[in-house]
This record gives C-alpha cells, structure tokens and sequence, in this order.
C-alpha cells in the first residue's frame, strides 16, 4: 500500500483531513488501520462526485447499491455519520463513527448508536411509531418480504420485551437491558474485518435473515 501523507497534504474547502496519530488516539483503531480507512474513503468519496467528500448519493451507492432512492433508514445511517450536519462525511467523521463497529469498541456504544438510530425524533426514548417506521424502511433495504401481519407481531414482540415500564415507548435504560437480554441485536455493529483491514469494502446495516430483525428469535 502507498504512504499516506496526512501531514503534508494542504486542507482544502470543505475538507478535514486528520493526522492519524489523533484518529488512533480517539478510536480503537491503530495509525496503520487509520491510514487504509483513508485509502477506502478516497474511492467512496470519488465515485459519483469527485471532491473528496462522501455524499448522500456515494453513501447510498456503497452501502444500499443504489444511489436515488430514498429511504428513511439510510438517511438515518448517513445522518449518523455527518455529525456536523453540513451534508457530506468527512474523514474524520468516517473513521470516528466506523470505530463503533471495532470489535474492541465497548458494547455499550454499540448499543447507544443503535438507540440514537431508532429515536427518530430525538426525544430520547423509541416509541410503537419510530420503531415500525425503522422496521419498514430496514425491510424495504433488505431482501426480505414480511407480510404485515408478521411485522405487527414483531413489533408486539418487541414493545412487550422492551418496553418493561409498561408505558409505550422504550427509553434508554429499557433499551440496555433488552439489547443485554437479545444480544442479536447487536450482530450488525460488529465487523471482524475492520480488525486487520484485509479486505476494504463498506459496513452492510441490513439484516439478512429475519433472526436479526430486533434481535428476534429465529
């Protein structure tokens, strides 16, 4: 693999290039692994609008294969990455959220980026609405095909498991104790791969399987 010049490369508009002796230092990731992120996010960032941002579309492209529709479940995943809200993903930003899904990033990040995910309209809890709406558009990412009544049930399923108050809504704390009870649910936030950086290719959020959906039991 080529060097990688953090240091010397001159920061242009809109972009925010970092030393990896920073990234390494706020991740679990090593300077080495931070330097092949940054070969993976030049491809991403170039591959329909060539500025070395990652956009919406580039997002879309690389982890749903499609890069037009629109889908509430990516925009919540692309959101979740452009932390500063300005509409495209800068590196810095690209390797901090990746970090979650280190195998040595602590589970109960893991855990905290997937309630952040579902609280749709951040009020800090998971309500029957947010978490229908999440299981829709994650299904419509997926090959999978439930019929309505199997997504109601799974729903059910979930609220009686989670929502242990009683109240309707998951809060955060409720949120724990079920991700601790259905470990599952964590199986996506996990990639072996980002251990050794062999193989360069983006993070998949889309479950294969109905087993992992919620953390259900196949």
């Amino acid at each position: 693999m080529g060097c990688f010049c953090f240091k010397k490369v001159k920061n242009k508009p809109g972009h925010n290039y970092k030393d990896p002796l920073i990234l390494a230092s706020e991740t679990p990731f090593t300077v080495h692994e931070v330097k092949a992120l940054y070969d993976l996010y030049k491809r991403l960032s170039s591959s329909i609008i060539k500025d070395g941002l990652i956009h919406k579309e580039e997002f879309q492209l690389a982890v749903f294969r499609n890069s037009s529709n629109q889908n509430l479940f990516a925009d919540r995943v692309f959101d979740s990455f452009d932390a500063k809200r300005n509409g495209v993903i800068e590196f810095g930003e690209f390797v901090r959220l990746l970090s979650v899904f280190h195998p040595r990033a602590p589970e109960s990040d893991k855990t905290a980026f997937l309630f952040r995910l579902y609280d749709l309209r951040q009020t800090g809890y998971i309500d029957r609405e947010e978490l229908k709406e999440m299981l829709l558009a994650l299904l419509g990412e997926s090959d999978l095909s439930l019929s309505n009544d199997m997504v109601e049930m799974i729903l059910e399923e979930t609220m009686v498991k989670a929502d242990s108050k009683g109240d309707g809504k998951i809060d955060e704390e409720e949120w724990r104790e079920f991700v601790k009870n259905n470990p599952s649910v964590l199986k996506n936030m996990t990639l072996p791969y980002l251990q050794d950086l062999t193989t360069l290719t983006f993070p998949t959020f889309v479950p294969n399987n109905e087993a992992e959906i919620i953390g259900r039991n196949s």
